[in-house]
């Protein structure tokens, strides 16, 4: 029976049993789309990524929920290029390796820094945004448990994608944040009829001193809910503040997951003037928490 080397890696941390976790499955190119999703439902973790080969980057990797194959991730991006370095895969050089990763959307540039031959920090810089429908805040916020009122004044709820489109909904504060109580079926007839893949919802403070945003994330079942921490969606937003001047730098840290006691934090910086965005940086830790061997 084929086996297929596993770690399972906890993203957007720096200590194990935070931040968010993934599986990292390496030499998938043998498992057809039908067996990953049969894996990532079997992890039932967020996302669970299958290291390929690629033709025009120096690693592939696809990205599956347990629902479906989502085109660009952030969490599994960290993941995945940790879990290349930590099993020897990618030999790191000096301070910073710079590699690409060829995604679903295509390759992308991958940052690892490293300290003492050890990785510190990998940073993923996703693509230039897309924004994408407006919504109206009565058509969106009751599916939140929440109401028009509850919005950051003058921003638009709106898609973003720079890579996988998300629905950004800026509220007010945290404790707006705190009484999100997600209607389900709602939700799942607003995704049906969107142009979105999940929604961020998120203030400018944070419940740390050192961050400056906190969010919360949600998907539909089968997919877990609530998602720990969302580095694309984290771009996403990313763009979408420094776009309509609700921040005053480019950089900034996102935090996201404490109140699901699994706390997760990445820097955050958008590339280029407000109204030419070329790309966002999001980047973060990354720990090891499960080695083995995948039997299928």
């Amino acid at each position: 029976m084929p086996t297929f080397p596993l770690m399972q890696v906890d993203a957007f941390t720096d200590v194990p049993l935070g931040g968010n976790p993934c599986a990292v499955v390496f030499d998938a190119d043998p498992l057809d789309d039908a067996m990953r999703l049969a894996i990532a439902r079997e992890m039932n973790l967020s996302e669970t990524a299958f290291v390929v080969r690629s033709d025009v980057a120096d690693f592939g990797a696809r990205y599956f929920t347990p629902a479906e194959e989502i085109p660009l991730a952030g969490h599994p991006t960290i993941a995945t290029v940790f879990a290349l370095a930590e099993s020897g895969r990618l030999a790191l050089r000096g301070d910073v390796t710079t590699i690409t990763l060829e995604l679903k959307v295509g390759p992308i540039q991958v940052d690892v820094e490293a300290v003492n031959g050890r990785v510190a920090r990998v940073v993923m810089t996703q693509l230039a945004p897309r924004f994408l429908a407006t919504y109206a805040p009565e058509q969106v916020m009751p599916v939140f448990g929440l109401s028009a009122e509850d919005i950051l004044p003058d921003a638009p709820l709106q898609t973003v994608s720079t890579g996988t489109p998300q629905l950004m909904i800026p509220v007010k504060n945290l404790d707006v944040l705190r009484r999100v109580q997600l209607d389900i079926p709602a939700y799942a007839t607003l995704r049906g009829s969107g142009d979105f893949f999940s929604a961020h919802l998120f203030c400018l403070e944070g419940v740390t001193a050192v961050g400056d945003t906190f969010a919360r994330h949600f998907v539909v079942p089968p997919d877990l809910v609530e998602d720990p921490f969302t580095g694309s969606a984290t771009g996403g937003m990313g763009a979408y503040l420094w776009h309509y001047g609700l921040i005053a730098s480019p950089r900034f840290t996102a935090e996201q997951g404490h109140w699901m006691e699994r706390p997760g934090q990445a820097s955050v910086e958008v590339l280029g003037p407000a109204d030419a965005i070329t790309g966002v940086r999001v980047g973060g830790g990354a720990v090891t928490v499960l080695r083995g061997d995948l039997v299928v």
